[in-house]
């Protein structure tokens, strides 16, 4: 697949939004959503785990193209903490416990609405690659918090 385009991410916004999915975008694709000038592979999203909201989501999965076997629909309405794929109409990462954020509920009354979009605030963002600890993460760190604090004057 190639890279993450705003247009998915209008696709995903719009029809969250019919199905009622609570949902925020996390990682490189929250971060690109608010102006960090990069790239990444795939929407990275937080989803509230909840069986109701899981329900809406697979539903609005199979509108945007995803077909998910009955394993994957099962691992969505449960929660399972990761749940990704490659072979749908783009690909997609849905995380219901991210690493460095407690709550789904303590994500959102921090978000940031850019255009629309549901984003986790940089600060969370920024928290969650550093508890996830992996080699890329390490190494984008630093450009992450300097976007954060350009973002953070730049609304002033």
């Amino acid at each position: 697949m190639g890279a993450f385009e705003y247009r998915q991410a209008q696709e995903i916004r719009d029809t969250f939004g019919r199905h009622g999915v609570r949902f925020l975008f996390i990682g490189k694709s929250g971060a690109i959503l608010l102006g960090y000038p990069d790239t990444t592979q795939d929407a990275d999203l937080f989803v509230e785990k909840s069986p109701q909201n899981g329900v809406a989501l697979v539903k609005a999965l199979a509108e945007l193209g995803f077909e998910l076997t009955a394993s994957q629909a099962g691992e969505i309405i449960r929660g399972k903490d990761f749940v990704q794929f490659k072979n749908g109409p783009f690909d997609l990462d849905l995380v219901f416990a991210p690493d460095g954020i407690e709550s789904f509920a303590g994500a959102w009354s921090r978000h940031v609405e850019s255009e629309g979009f549901p984003v986790c605030h940089p600060d969370d963002i920024i928290e969650s690659k550093r508890a996830a600890n992996r080699m890329k993460d390490r190494e984008s760190l630093p450009r992450l918090e300097a976007f954060r604090d350009y973002w953070r004057k730049k609304d002033k």
